[in-house]
């Protein structure tokens, strides 16, 4: 199906996964649950327990989170004890969904997954949510007894084979990030290695990536589809896909999930992984990221670059949008919690910002910056970008518009006090007042092609915790 053989694949998988070493890793325990709910209240219920064909991707010398992010976070303990033996924070697609005008009309549900190192004894699985004070509670938490007859222990052979793209070592010690390819049809399936080597290599060109790419490995798995591209249903257009992924969700048209989380993860399952990116096949800009679920971008658009990194850093490191202006299909906040995420603040007390170790002494807080020319900016470019999209006119049209917004926000920009200090600058998280961003500029802020110090340091943060020293 690819170009290397799957003998060559299995080589490199028993030495990089670490089934050659003295110490093999355990297996891989995947916990498939629904969640459901409304914007006010949500439930979950246990759907399977399964073990993954590949042992652990992940190290266990690292398997505590103490980073705080998610809106989520999964923890694993002795059933007996209560020693908290795995934790991870993520975040949901669900979790996203209950800040829609939807979610005030009606109930919904969403599949979701949690997975962890096979334990030697029966253990609870707890899922904790962020309260109203911003500190985790437990929402729901199910015993499992790994080796109960009814957990799933073989799984069908896998509908491909993953391609090796950037191998540093062994999976325990390394970032494994899987690249999947939804809409290539099987005369496509170069095309996603090209791509997904492609983008894989632009993100090694960014900093962090670019100075931590030996703590990665990359593998790349597409299942081929009968028609070339994915569904975009605002346009009429509906392609069937093992995945599922598509455009229109949540009523964004550039917003690109899959919700059919069980058939990502039964196709996932047959590579490493501890992050997983989607290519779609597609011209039209368009990608989305959930903190510990998956990101997407569509790998045809002129801006393939900036939607891989972009999603990429709300997938793997939780970083917020720091754009305001856009149209989004969440209802805004009426409180101002201080955000979990990183790289964006309510400000609430500027003598504890928290990335107050980036502000060089002087930088006022907040930090001016030319907030009102820039909104009006921004509203002739969103009225010019909502024409373009109603009148279906092509993408190369749109590429430019996206183009000449860049250059006029570096011009209005250029020179400017404070242009490339960190300081705290209103306007994030999408809400005009009330948050605040670590610079004026940054690639979580609009398409330019580099990360602020800020959002730089929340990448490094999740790297150290997959493949940095062992924690205590």
């Amino acid at each position: 199906m690819f170009c290397l053989p799957f003998r060559f694949f299995a080589a490199a998988l028993a030495l990089f996964t670490g089934l050659a070493s003295a110490a093999p890793q355990p297996a891989t325990v995947r916990l498939d649950y629904t969640h459901s709910g409304n914007a006010l209240s949500d439930q979950y219920a246990l759907e399977r327990v399964l073990i993954e064909p590949l042992p652990w991707p992940g190290s266990m010398a690292r398997t505590l989170d103490d980073t705080n992010r998610g809106q989520n976070r999964v923890e694993v303990v002795d059933a007996k004890t209560g020693d908290l033996l795995y934790s991870r924070g993520f975040s949901t697609i669900f979790g996203e969904w209950r800040t829609t005008e939807e979610a005030g009309k009606l109930s919904r549900s969403f599949q979701e997954s949690v997975r962890f190192p096979k334990p030697d004894r029966p253990v609870r699985v707890r899922i904790l949510q962020r309260d109203e004070r911003n500190a985790f509670s437990v929402a729901w938490s199910v015993e499992v007894d790994t080796d109960a007859q009814e957990v799933v222990k073989r799984q069908p052979a896998p509908p491909a084979q993953p391609i090796p793209v950037h191998v540093s070592g062994p999976s325990a010690d390394k970032v494994d990030l899987l690249i999947m390819g939804d809409g290539y049809t099987g005369a496509e399936l170069k095309k996603f290695e090209a791509d997904a080597r492609r983008l894989s290599a632009y993100l090694f060109s960014v900093s962090p990536f670019k100075e931590r790419a030996n703590d990665f490995n990359v593998w790349a798995l597409a299942v081929p589809t009968a028609q070339s591209g994915i569904s975009r249903p605002s346009t009429g257009v509906h392609h069937a896909s093992a995945l599922g992924t598509r455009y229109d969700i949540f009523g964004s048209e550039r917003y690109v999930l899959t919700l059919d989380n069980r058939a990502l993860r039964d196709i996932a399952q047959h590579a490493p992984y501890e992050f997983i990116e989607i290519l779609v096949n597609n011209e039209t800009y368009g990608g989305g990221g959930i903190f510990g679920q998956f990101s997407t971008a569509a790998a045809g658009n002129a801006w393939a670059n900036y939607l891989f990194v972009h999603e990429f850093g709300h997938h793997f490191a939780g970083l917020a949008d720091e754009y305001y202006t856009s149209p989004v299909a969440y209802a805004p906040s009426a409180t101002r919690t201080e955000p979990w995420e990183p790289n964006v603040t309510a400000l609430r007390d500027p003598a504890t910002l928290k990335w107050k170790r980036h502000v060089q002494a002087g930088t006022p807080l907040p930090t001016p910056w030319p907030k009102a020319a820039y909104e009006e900016a921004s509203r002739a470019y969103q009225k010019k970008r909502a024409a373009l999209r109603a009148a279906n006119r092509p993408e190369s049209e749109m590429d430019a518009l996206f183009r000449q917004d860049l250059r006029a926000t570096r011009a209005l920009f250029a020179g400017r006090p404070y242009r490339h200090a960190v300081g705290a600058f209103e306007g994030a998280n999408y809400e005009a007042s009330g948050y605040y961003r670590p610079a004026m500029q940054c690639l979580m802020f609009d398409r330019s092609e580099a990360f602020c110090p800020v959002c730089r340091d929340g990448v490094n943060d999740i790297i150290d915790l997959y493949a940095g020293p062992a924690r205590q």
